[in-house]
């Protein structure tokens, strides 16, 4: 990832930004979003399927 560009700053994150973010695999990642999208639309929230907020997600994961 480049430098002046940090995961923080962008509206959704990718399964393969989390995957780097966390150091896991593009699949654990796609599970991890898929998880937080289903507690947004719980909630009543639009997500959009292999992206998730980068707020929620930084929120959750406690980064």
């Amino acid at each position: 990832m480049n430098p002046l560009n940090h995961p923080e700053d962008k509206k959704f994150l990718t399964a393969t930004e989390v995957a780097e973010i966390l150091h896991i695999s593009r699949s654990s990642a796609y599970r991890i979003i898929q998880r937080l999208n289903g507690e947004l639309k719980a909630q009543g929230k639009i997500t959009i399927a292999g992206k998730i907020s980068s707020r929620y997600f930084f929120e959750n994961v406690y980064l």
